[in-house]
């Protein structure tokens, strides 16, 4: 016997919850397309001016940095599926899809590491004469602009895993910008032209690890693991002091999307209570978990005189 989903007495909690996340998901879109349209412009910049000044360090970090905006764009595109209505065949929508760009975006940024990675090594090994101060400037203003797309990011970094890794990657491109001024300054008073190699190896390192969370965590929520942002303890625990709760099981967690959650579990009531007694828990327990992280949730009623024949139970 499947609790009802309708819970007119939080509707105004639940409305004002949703209205957070609609407001959440415009700020977040409008924030890609600056993203997109700022770096897309700094990464044509930083590829003429790499090849003009032989600059591993400035293509390097080109590379990097395209890696962003192919990034940012699948974000986008995913945001934008996720609010497409679900249908007959896909019935959660397809709020999946943005899981699915967060892993895309860590492997693409893992083989671009790759790739820059031989050429900075072979760089670091047979040095090539660089002009300094045009990578310092260059540089210097991709610090700028990576900071500037950050903030917009900023605000809801931690209500969504795209945006969040959209923030952590915009700011380390600022830091890493500020590894290659310093070196383009070096190489301009001392001719260290192996410093430009060495720079973009500690520029791909510095991708490598920032990447390697984004491909962890992706990787979980593909998997339908449980939510870095939800406890399943805790659940069970704040169910289980709900009145007329006897008993929770069967519980299983996963990801819809990014930003959603969704739960589902066996519930075992008080026999004493009657049918509306029992709607009533299974409302309260519903408000609970909202403030829980769970967006979504199915319980399903059990009575203790009933055998279980589930492998859960």
């Amino acid at each position: 016997m499947p609790g009802h989903s309708h819970e007119p007495g939080h509707n105004h909690s639940h409305e004002g919850h949703h209205h957070h996340q609609v407001s959440a998901a415009d700020a977040a879109n409008k924030a890609f397309i600056v993203g997109i349209a700022l770096n897309g412009a700094y990464v044509a910049v930083q590829v003429v001016m790499g090849l003009a000044t032989h600059s591993m360090a400035l293509l390097s970090d080109a590379g990097h940095n395209l890696g962003d905006v192919a990034s940012l764009a699948l974000s986008l595109f995913a945001f934008r599926l996720a609010r497409v209505k679900a249908t007959a065949s896909f019935t959660y929508g397809y709020k999946k899809t943005t899981i699915i760009a967060a892993l895309v975006n860590a492997v693409i940024l893992l083989t671009t590491v790759v790739v820059l990675g031989y050429e900075s090594a072979h760089r670091l090994l047979y040095p090539r004469p660089v002009e300094g101060g045009t990578v310092a400037i260059v540089a210097g203003i991709g610090i700028l602009i990576n900071a500037a797309s950050a903030f917009f990011f900023f605000k809801n970094k931690e209500h969504d895993l795209n945006t969040k890794s959209a923030y952590l990657h915009l700011l380390s491109d600022a830091l890493v910008s500020l590894g290659v001024v310093i070196s383009g300054v070096v190489i301009s008073y001392t001719s260290w032209y192996w410093l430009d190699g060495a720079v973009s190896l500690v520029v791909l390192l510095t991708i490598l690890l920032s990447t390697w969370s984004l491909l962890t965590n992706s990787l979980r929520l593909s998997l339908d693991a449980v939510p870095a942002n939800v406890h399943k303890d805790a659940i069970e625990a704040a169910v289980m002091k709900i009145n007329g709760v006897e008993s929770v099981h069967h519980m299983h967690i996963w990801a819809m999307s990014t930003t959603e959650n969704a739960l589902t579990t066996h519930l075992v009531l008080q026999d004493s209570l009657n049918f509306d007694e029992k709607m009533k828990v299974v409302h309260n327990i519903k408000h609970e978990l909202q403030h829980l992280n769970i967006h979504h949730s199915t319980i399903e009623l059990e009575s203790a005189k009933m055998p279980c024949h589930d492998e859960d139970c």
